[in-house]
């Protein structure tokens, strides 16, 4: 059974930092699934910010936050992590994690992901 877990948010003023866990479990890694990152603000549409995974691993980041949010993937303790640098306040929502559930690559936001998180909050004052 797969499960996600976020850490990590919190609040924040603008230009500040945060760095958000995904802690996996019940995902095979070396079945080269892709994992997300996804953020809804209230009234808003789900946004896709970050991939991973997949065959090369390649880091996918959306046009968005490209130049301030990295992602990265620690296989060992099955962890993928969004650092968001440089924070306004318009970065403020929900933030979920999420597996796909299927090899697919190379891996984006624009993919079907199956597996959601329960989600971290992420606020960022002006």
């Amino acid at each position: 059974q797969v499960r996600l877990v976020e850490f990590g948010g919190g609040s924040v003023q603008a230009g500040g930092s945060l760095r958000l866990s995904c802690a996996t479990s019940g995902v095979t890694w070396y079945s080269r699934q892709c994992i997300g990152w996804f953020r809804q603000a209230p009234g808003k549409e789900r946004e896709g910010v970050a991939a991973i995974g997949g065959d090369s691993g390649s880091p996918y980041v959306a046009d968005s936050v490209k130049g301030r949010f990295t992602v990265s993937q620690d296989a060992a303790s099955e962890t993928v992590y969004l650092q968001m640098n440089s924070l306004k306040p318009e970065d403020s929502a929900m933030y979920y994690c999420a597996s796909t559930g299927y090899v697919f690559s190379p891996c984006t936001t624009e993919i079907a992901y199956n597996n959601f998180g329960q989600g971290t909050q992420v606020s960022v004052s002006a």
